[in-house]
C-alpha cells in the first residue's frame, strides 16, 4: 500500500478517505483483497473511527463489501458499473466537444491542450510509471472541460469515474507502451478535429477513445480473472 503525507489542516477521515481510494484505484489494494481497519489505521497513524467512516464510503461507491463479523473487502470490478460510468462520460464529453467547437475557444486554450500532448510524448518517450500518464490523461480531459467553462461538470464526472479508473489502471499496467501510445494517438486526433471545428469527427474520436476498454476485455479477463465479477463478454 502506498502512503502519502497528510495534508495541512486535513481531517483524519478525509486523509483515510484519500489514501485509501487512491489505493484501490491505483489497484495497490487489489480487487477482492481484504482491508483490516486496524492495520489501516496503525499504517495512516490515527484512530480506528475516521478508517472505519472512510470504509463505510468506500461501501457506498460500491468499492468496498464490509461483512458483519467477516471483515471489508475490496469488490471485484464490475462492467456492468464500469457501462454506465462510460454512458455518463461520453455523453458529457460529447456536449463538452461540440461546445468547443461551436463556441470557437480561443490559441491559448488551444495551447494549453497542446502543451499537455507534448508532456504526454515526453513522458511516454521517458517510459515512466503508469501513474504520470494516467494523470496527464485526466489533465487532458479536464482542460477540455475547463475550456468551455464547465470545470464543475469534469469535477462532479470524476466522483462517478472511480471504477472505470480501476479498470484503466488495470489496462495500462498489462498493455503497457501499446496502451499509451494507443491514448496519445486519440488525443492528437481530437485535438485535430477541435482545431478544424469538426464537432462530428471529434465526438466519433472520442467514442472511440472512451469505448478502447470494450477490445481490452478478454485480454484482461485472461490475464486475472480474479478482479472481475463476471467473465468478460466478447
Amino acid at each position: 500500500m502506498k502512503l502519502s503525507d497528510r495534508i495541512p489542516g486535513e481531517k483524519a477521515r478525509a486523509y483515510a478517505h484519500r489514501v485509501i481510494l487512491q489505493n484501490i484505484i491505483d489497484l495497490e489494494l487489489p480487487p477482492g483483497s481484504a482491508v483490516s481497519e486496524n492495520e489501516l489505521a496503525l499504517l495512516l497513524n490515527i484512530s480506528r473511527t475516521p478508517v472505519r467512516e472512510a470504509l463505510i464510503e468506500m461501501g457506498r461507491l460500491g468499492l468496498v463489501e464490509i461483512i458483519p463479523q467477516t471483515g471489508s473487502f475490496v469488490t471485484r470490478i464490475d462492467y456492468e458499473i464500469i457501462e454506465e460510468s462510460k454512458f455518463m462520460r461520453l455523453s458529457l464529453e460529447k456536449s463538452v466537444l461540440r461546445l468547443f467547437c461551436e463556441q470557437g475557444i480561443g490559441k491559448e486554450d488551444i495551447e494549453r491542450i497542446r502543451d499537455n500532448l507534448r508532456q504526454q510524448k515526453k513522458e511516454a518517450d521517458r517510459c515512466v510509471e503508469y501513474s504520470i500518464m494516467m494523470e496527464l490523461d485526466k489533465a487532458f480531459h479536464r482542460l477540455l472541460f475547463e475550456s468551455v467553462g464547465k470545470i464543475r461538470t469534469y469535477e462532479f464526472l470524476q466522483t462517478q469515474m472511480v471504477h472505470f479508473d480501476r479498470l484503466r489502471t488495470l489496462a495500462y499496467r498489462t498493455l503497457k507502451k501499446a496502451k499509451v501510445d494507443q491514448m496519445i494517438n486519440d488525443h492528437e486526433n481530437v485535438l485535430y478535429a477541435l482545431e478544424k471545428r469538426d464537432a462530428e469527427l471529434a465526438e466519433m474520436v472520442m467514442t472511440r477513445h472512451l469505448t478502447r476498454h470494450e477490445i481490452d476485455k478478454k485480454e484482461l479477463d485472461n490475464f486475472c480473472p480474479d478482479f472481475f465479477t463476471q467473465i468478460a463478454d466478447m
